[in-house]
């Protein structure tokens, strides 16, 4: 961890939810459990230094055209109120939660959402709680490292956040072999600290 915690030092946790982080669950990311312990320890290091911490959480309807069933690329995953969709009964919660894909999106970033059929996109509430909170840093971790943990990195570089990726703090899907290493150094090239 290169960036010590602080007050304009915000920690997001991405999508730390049964689906992604459960093996039994409907989108499994290989290792996914393992990011649980490791995310605890860098919420309470957050916590105990005054920095404000943020969820966010995949909340689906049950039929949306994210999902391949209905013409999308994903098997069905995190639909709203089911225990897919809950955030890991051993995640430590402290903060606020940004839920995305509420209304049938696709929700890869914490920071905006966007329409499968017209393209659109619209912010959620994150970037605003940030700036709310004075934040000028954010340290992203959770699930997964290619998908939403990617998106809401580079997306939090574009709004003007310095930002800070630790690997031991997530995992990859890898729907195609080298999506992990495309990520990072997707990562490092738009700016953002990759670090172990």
């Amino acid at each position: 961890m290169t960036q010590p915690y602080g007050p304009e030092v915000a920690l997001i946790v991405v999508d730390v939810q049964n689906d992604f982080a459960d093996p039994t669950g409907g989108l499994y990311v290989v290792g996914g459990e393992q990011v649980v312990q490791v995310v605890n320890a860098e919420i309470a290091t957050a916590r105990a230094a005054g920095a404000p911490v943020f969820y966010t959480q995949d909340w689906h309807p049950p039929v949306t055209p994210h999902f391949a069933k209905d013409g999308g690329v994903w098997p069905v995953h995190c639909v709203a109120g089911t225990w897919g969709a809950d955030l890991r009964p051993d995640l430590t919660v402290s903060g606020p939660i940004v839920r995305k894909g509420v209304n049938g999106e696709d929700g890869y970033s914490g920071f905006s959402v966007r329409d499968p059929s017209s393209g659109d996109v619209r912010a959620t509430e994150l970037g605003n709680l940030l700036k709310d909170a004075s934040v000028r840093h954010v340290v992203v971790t959770g699930l997964a490292g290619d998908v939403c943990v990617k998106a809401t990195a580079l997306d939090a570089q574009e709004l003007g956040f310095s930002v800070t990726v630790p690997l031991a703090a997530t995992r990859f899907v890898n729907l195609q072999e080298g999506d992990d290493e495309r990520a990072i150094a997707q990562l490092r090239a738009a700016g953002v600290d990759v670090t172990a």
